[in-house]
């Protein structure tokens, strides 16, 4: 066991306002990090709330709820806000059917636009945050709130209103604004300001104006007491005009109040030795007992059943920023030197149609599956001897970090988070057992063959260089325990206290490095060498 340090003398009531949360819903990282990050934080005596939408998978998951207050008009809508505790998990609710009570993805309709209502959908949650954090709730009231991404990006706007409108005396709870991705700002027509219920002087350079529209996003930025996002060389990147996406000069103005903290994952989830969606088990840095997933990835995908292929692993959303249309025209080469290639995630039509037209193209050799799969986000890297991570620009990522945990070497864009995380295979690295991965920038077309010709040579050459890769990988603390004790510095200093005080509490924390020895017993599963069964379903594109 280690010690977890924490500051305060009292727990901590912390709101955390989100669009999505897993295991309840979940497009992309946000829904892991709002859905780990409050257990994290609990070990270090933060009691984590999170306020949600009524989603018709959150009203199905909190079949025990109660409710805590009725809202009759939520800007225009009638709604309920319920209390519940689900999956160790504190929530509050948002029931709203007219605006959260539809099927499928929490942002798109079916034709995959966005909602043509979903300003007033997200402002509705933040006008809820904003009231529960001034204390309207007879049973709860938090110290602090984070709100997340652009959806959340209202909630300091319309505490800073309703103090300015009722006076110094109006309660005020600090606020963290926390950047997920600067690309998704939130923006709508400057005639909705009314319907969102802000006053006319919000829609001010000094506050939710942006180029003309109201960001939601820009407004969280401007009147937030901190910012965070979710890595430190995001938070330099995204003050450049480069990466600012029209935000740099004000991020640069606030740089005082804007830090960078790496995601985390959960350990108990990325665990190849319980993940119910890897087929053969192995404990974390067991790279003989992968074999046998990498057998049974071949077979469910319909690839050439070669244990020697040199198989590289994506899962991603199908976009632009993530790289995708960079497959289409290089997987000749791509493919060369006995390699397989299989994608998983959904996205732009156009990169699905290309991805789909790849499969047909090279059967045994490329493997697609279009759509969303939590199962196939955890088997892939499990079975994939290296993930390819070709972002033009990544926050964080939480996909290196899993590949890492489980043992398939990153190929990644030296940018974001990705930066971060990963260790570069360069000589020097590999001579002093320190590399975890490969990176490449800029990101092009041959940049990214350059790095996996690097990858593919060295497991090729030198496979005791490339199991040190993947063992170095696996000994990364990827968990949220360093990084939520930043969190909690965060709050401490934002409630006046000193981090760096002596402790009035320590808690107990079970150590990342503990289990080494059931690492090396695990070697022994025999489970592992089982050759695949062949009647699992085949993926197949949509």
């Amino acid at each position: 066991m280690v010690s977890a340090v924490t500051p305060f003398p009292t727990p901590v009531r912390l709101l955390s306002v989100t669009a999505e949360m897993f295991p309840f819903v979940k497009t992309g990282g946000l829904g892991d990090v709002a859905g780990s990050l409050p257990l994290a934080l609990a070990r270090y005596g933060v009691d984590v709330t999170t306020l949600l939408p009524g989603y018709p998978a959150v009203m199905a998951a909190a079949r025990e709820r109660r409710v805590v207050a009725t809202l009759p008009d939520l800007l225009g809508y009638p709604a309920l806000l319920w209390s519940s505790h689900v999956a160790g998990l504190d929530l509050l609710i948002v029931d709203a059917p007219d605006l959260y009570d539809r099927p499928g993805n929490p942002y798109l309709c079916p034709e995959g636009r966005d909602w043509p209502d979903n300003g007033v959908r997200f402002a509705a949650l933040s006008r809820v945050a904003a009231d529960i954090a001034q204390g309207r709730l007879a049973c709860y009231r938090p110290d602090l709130v984070q709100a997340h991404d652009w959806q959340a990006g209202l909630t300091a706007a319309y505490l800073y209103h309703d103090r300015a409108a009722g006076g110094q005396d109006t309660p005020r709870t600090p606020v963290i604004q926390t950047i997920h991705n600067l690309a998704f700002q939130g923006r709508f027509p400057a005639a909705c300001l009314a319907q969102f219920r802000l006053p006319p002087e919000a829609f001010s350079v000094e506050g939710c104006e942006c180029y003309g529209a109201i960001s939601f996003l820009k407004a969280g930025l401007y009147h937030a007491d901190r910012i965070t996002t979710v890595s430190a060389t995001y938070a330099q990147e995204i003050q450049t005009p480069e990466g600012g996406m029209g935000l740099d000069g004000l991020l640069r103005q606030r740089s005082d109040r804007l830090e960078g903290i790496l995601n985390g994952i959960s350990t108990d989830i990325w665990n190849p030795a319980s993940d119910p969606a890897v087929h053969f088990p192995y404990m974390v840095g067991d790279t003989i007992g992968r074999a046998p997933n990498k057998r049974a990835l071949q077979a469910e995908f319909a690839l050439t059943p070669d244990p020697e292929a040199f198989v590289i692993g994506i899962v991603t959303r199908l976009t632009e920023q993530k790289g995708m249309d960079l497959l289409p025209t290089i997987m000749d080469r791509l493919l060369a030197g006995n390699t397989q290639v299989v994608v998983v995630g959904e996205g732009d039509r156009g990169i699905e149609r290309s991805l789909a037209a790849l499969h047909r193209r090279y059967p045994g050799r490329f493997a697609c599956h279009i759509g969303y799969s939590e199962a196939l986000g955890h088997r892939v890297p499990s079975a994939a001897d290296a993930m390819l991570i070709p972002s033009r620009f990544e926050p964080c990522g939480l996909t290196q970090l899993g590949a890492l945990r489980y043992g398939a070497v990153p190929v990644a864009s030296r940018v974001g988070g990705l930066a971060d995380t990963i260790v570069d295979a360069n000589p020097a690295a590999i001579a002093n057992r320190v590399a975890t991965g490969f990176l490449f920038s800029p990101v092009g077309e041959d940049t990214l063959l350059t790095a996996v010709n690097r990858a593919r040579a060295l497991y090729r050459r030198n496979r005791p260089a490339w199991r040190q890769l993947q063992g170095n990988g696996a000994a990364c603390d990827v968990s949220w325990n360093e990084n939520a004790a930043q969190y909690v510095a965060l709050f401490a200093d934002m409630l006046g206290l000193d981090p760096y005080a002596p402790a009035s509490n320590v808690i107990s924390l079970p150590s990342e490095r503990q289990g080494r020895r059931a690492l090396r017993e695990g070697r022994r599963r025999r489970i592992a060498r089982r050759p695949p069964r062949l009647s699992w379903p085949r993926a197949a594109p949509h």
